[in-house]
């Protein structure tokens, strides 16, 4: 998969340079590159049967002879930010034994969206970005992804972007296992719902148990810890230094809640200070 943004920054890069492996290209257009001169390189490789429009999606294609991506790897080409989170990260991990019938992504906020493609255009056109910008070249925009193939695309965004690790060989990025297990207590609805989340941790939490403290420790709020405290330490018999020192982050009085998605529920943790509004 590749965008006609993507398309564009290698054709004007190597208008620039004017070589390719170390090799002189010939017919450069000798003003340097337009927007007109790639319009019609680009008609061409559609004509040629070389790139073709992927689904209804403005700006993608799909490449001949290339692979047939996954849904996942489509996602991760279309949008250079996104990774696979949530239910779809699960079944990647090996943590889940369902079949999602939705892609669960995560993607930056709109605002932070833009500001990294921002980065990522100076990355790619150095000191060649205004010049390209000048001349009405393709820019690096958000396109939308309400279904890839027969899937739907269920995503998420928020302005703390998770931690994610980019697959070899593959136009792939998923959540790590860690943050993994942080989603799953900040949107269980996107998980399988808070039973299956709870039976994921029981099956995995020991396993898992220093990638998830790490991640808690770095990235998770005071409930996030207080939940993640509370099942593995009550529900898994979980033993961790790190479990203490979460307790102070568990107040009383307060209205927390371990399924933040269900109303509040008279039985409580009074170690953890939590309603325990499922039944364990």
């Amino acid at each position: 998969m590749i965008t006609n943004y993507q398309l564009a920054a290698i054709y004007f890069n190597l208008c620039i340079t004017q070589k390719y492996k170390g090799q002189k290209l010939k017919n450069i257009p000798k003003n340097g590159p337009t927007a007109k001169h790639f319009n019609n390189q680009f008609e061409g490789l559609i004509e040629s049967g070389i790139l073709t429009k992927y689904q209804a999606f403005s700006g993608a294609y799909s490449i001949f002879g290339k692979n047939i991506y996954t849904e996942e790897e489509i996602a991760c080409s279309i949008d250079p930010f996104a990774y696979i989170s949530h239910l779809s990260a699960m079944d990647y991990h090996g943590l889940t034994d369902r079949i999602p019938k939705i892609l669960f992504i995560s993607t930056p906020s709109q605002k932070n969206w833009k500001d990294f493609a921002l980065k990522q255009m100076h990355k790619d056109l150095k000191e060649n970005l205004l010049d390209y910008q000048k001349k009405k070249f393709p820019i690096l925009i958000k396109i939308p992804m309400g279904k890839i193939g027969k899937k739907n695309v269920n995503q998420f965004s928020s302005k703390h972007f998770g931690a994610f690790k980019s697959i070899k060989d593959r136009t792939l990025r998923v959540s790590t296992i860690g943050r993994t297990f942080l989603d799953m207590l900040r949107k269980p609805d996107l998980c399988g719902g808070i039973y299956h989340v709870i039976n994921i941790y029981k099956e995995f939490g020991q396993q898992y148990l220093n990638l998830i403290v790490d991640e808690m420790n770095l990235h998770g709020k005071p409930i996030d810890k207080v939940r993640a405290g509370y099942i593995l330490e009550e529900l898994c018999n979980a033993k961790h230094e790190a479990f203490e020192k979460w307790l102070q982050f568990a107040a009383r009085g307060g209205s927390r809640k371990l399924d933040p998605t269900e109303e509040y529920s008279s039985t409580y943790s009074e170690r953890w200070c939590l309603s325990i509004n499922v039944e364990i």
